[in-house]
């Protein structure tokens, strides 16, 4: 937990400058998941490529299957020879997917522990105030462990006259901080599955379900290669929403609402992409490529000069007259040896007959 929570505290430097500007978590987190998603687009664009790679080798694919149908073995080391052959990597989509889950943990560092991570207040500081407030009758039990922080940012107003250990300026800091967690009506620093129905935070991990399972079977229809892809894609595909859902549903709503924000422009980045780099163009600018490269190959050779363009000749013209006559050579010595086969048998042939004649006039 320590690596993401180190994680957490460089986004909180993003997320509280995000803040500053706009005054309100929920719009921060929205412009720090646009932020994320421009950073992020070199993979995606390689997962395009990498499945649409992938979809290109299909058709081979299936004839090694019905060559090798019974050798399951000899099929996965051609169908591996093929992959390297064609530059394609197996897994080699799985990575871009897997990239925003530490991103996500990393949030959820930021929200979990606001005032480490995101106002960057002393660690001992933090402690010393979390500790002493759990020894406080009817405040400590509300506290918890595990969310100490956001309960002082929730409840600051109340508590404010008990942390004396900060500083002024870590107070106000505090104090604005806990003024902008209000999105649409919507607590973000508080959970879904320890909130009232009529708080209405149910719907941070049902869109979230939606628009991950949404954004998985578009991307379906949208590359057909998609439905042969490696093991781990296909868990991806189908298991990570729902497992997305449930951490939307335990983890305080800030995480669900970036998981569920990142999943919709996701989506959209998904069919920018697709406009630019579906397989079939990808193909064409493939050809096209490989087509430049070989006029540009061509047009590097050099013409030899006059005189060693007549040596070439002569040489090749030596080479054939050499290997004609060699071959005649070979075809007299058969045609000889099969004369002289022909001759043996005959003599045998005329000698039986001979024998027999003499035989018979005894």
């Amino acid at each position: 937990m320590d690596i993401f929570n180190w994680f957490g505290s460089i986004l909180g430097y993003l997320l509280w400058f995000l803040y500053e500007i706009v005054q309100n978590y929920g719009v921060a987190i929205l412009l720090f998941t646009l932020i994320m998603k421009v950073l992020l687009f070199p993979f995606s664009v390689k997962q395009q490529k990498s499945m649409a790679s992938q979809s290109k080798v299909q058709k081979k694919v299936k004839e090694l299957q019905k060559i090798y149908a019974n050798d399951r073995l000899k099929l996965q080391t051609e169908t591996q020879k093929l992959y390297e052959k064609e530059g394609v990597s197996m897994t080699g989509g799985c990575l871009p997917m897997l990239i925003p889950f530490p991103i996500m943990l990393g949030l959820y560092c930021s929200v979990l522990f606001p005032l480490r991570n995101a106002l960057h207040i002393a660690a001992e500081r933090v402690t010393e105030a979390t500790q002493m407030l759990q020894q406080i009758p009817g405040i400590g039990a509300s506290l918890g462990t595990n969310y100490g922080e956001m309960e002082i940012i929730k409840n600051f107003d109340s508590l404010k006259g008990y942390l004396t250990m900060f500083q002024p300026d870590e107070l106000d800091r505090i104090e604005s901080f806990s003024k902008g967690f209000k999105f649409l009506g919507l607590d973000l620093l508080a959970t879904p599955s320890a909130s009232p129905f009529s708080d209405m935070l149910w719907l941070i991990p049902v869109l979230c379900l939606i628009a991950s399972l949404g954004s998985s079977f578009a991307m379906q229809k949208l590359q057909p290669g998609a439905q042969q892809q490696a093991g781990c894609m296909k868990v991806m595909m189908y298991g990570f929403p729902f497992f997305t859902a449930w951490l939307a549903w335990t983890m305080p709503a800030a995480v669900g609402f970036y998981w569920t924000i990142q999943t919709i422009l996701g989506f959209v980045q998904t069919l920018v992409t697709h406009r630019f780099y579906s397989p079939q163009k990808l193909s064409a600018q493939a050809e096209a490529a490989r087509i430049a490269r070989r006029r540009g190959e061509e047009a590097a050779v050099k013409e030899l000069p006059p005189h060693q363009q007549v040596e070439v000749r002569k040489q090749l013209e030596a080479k054939f007259l050499y290997s004609t006559k060699g071959q005649k050579q070979v075809n007299e010595k058969k045609n000889n040896e099969k004369k002289a086969s022909q001759n043996k048998k005959h003599s045998k042939g005329q000698g039986a007959q001979n024998a027999q004649y003499l035989g018979s006039k005894k």
